[in-house]
């Protein structure tokens, strides 16, 4: 059986779980949310793999980025992914990777990126199955209505790294 290698990160909006199969990213995921186990079954799983708290190399350099992040002197990653799920998802997670820091947009919006307009729930519910929080930004999908809708590490997580990265200071 082969290993993910996992550490922990506290952020100024929540602990993280942090894990690397392969010198590759696999999971950057809240701890307080209940599809934790959702997501741990997918991993381990796929890569045929049981977690092990440990470091690598990534997951060093991994909380190395989101250090300079949270303290907004990184606007991009440069970390190599894994990312482990559907191709639909895949093509989703791929998609979120090109939305500029600072900026949001919709489901629906994001749909339409995808060539796939009607598919606005089938979107939501892939970017909501994301294991790589922050790396691959699924805090930057709002509703059509401008309001903040699910995140995994909750809203007011999903609020701070906007506000981060929009340069206001946030309330913790």
């Amino acid at each position: 059986m082969e290993t993910i290698q996992i550490q922990y990160y506290q952020s100024i909006c929540g602990k993280l779980i942090l894990g690397s199969f392969e010198e590759k990213l696999c999971m950057c995921d809240w701890m307080n949310e209940e599809r934790r186990a959702v997501i741990d079954k997918r991993l381990q799983n796929t890569l045929h793999a049981k977690y092990e708290i440990g470091n690598s190399e990534i997951i060093t350099e991994a909380m190395a980025q989101l250090d300079e992040y949270f303290s907004r002197k990184r606007t991009a990653f440069d970390i190599p992914l894994a990312f482990i799920g559907t191709d639909f998802q895949k093509a989703v997670w791929n998609e979120l990777l090109n939305i500029p820091y600072g900026t949001t947009i919709s489901y629906a919006k994001l749909s339409q990126r995808l060539n796939n307009p009607k598919a606005i729930r089938a979107v939501a519910a892939a970017n909501g199955a994301n294991p790589i929080s922050i790396f691959v930004p699924c805090h930057r999908v709002i509703g059509s209505n401008h309001k903040l809708t699910g995140y995994g590490g909750g809203l007011a997580a999903k609020k701070i790294l906007l506000e981060l990265e929009a340069g206001i200071k946030y309330l913790l």
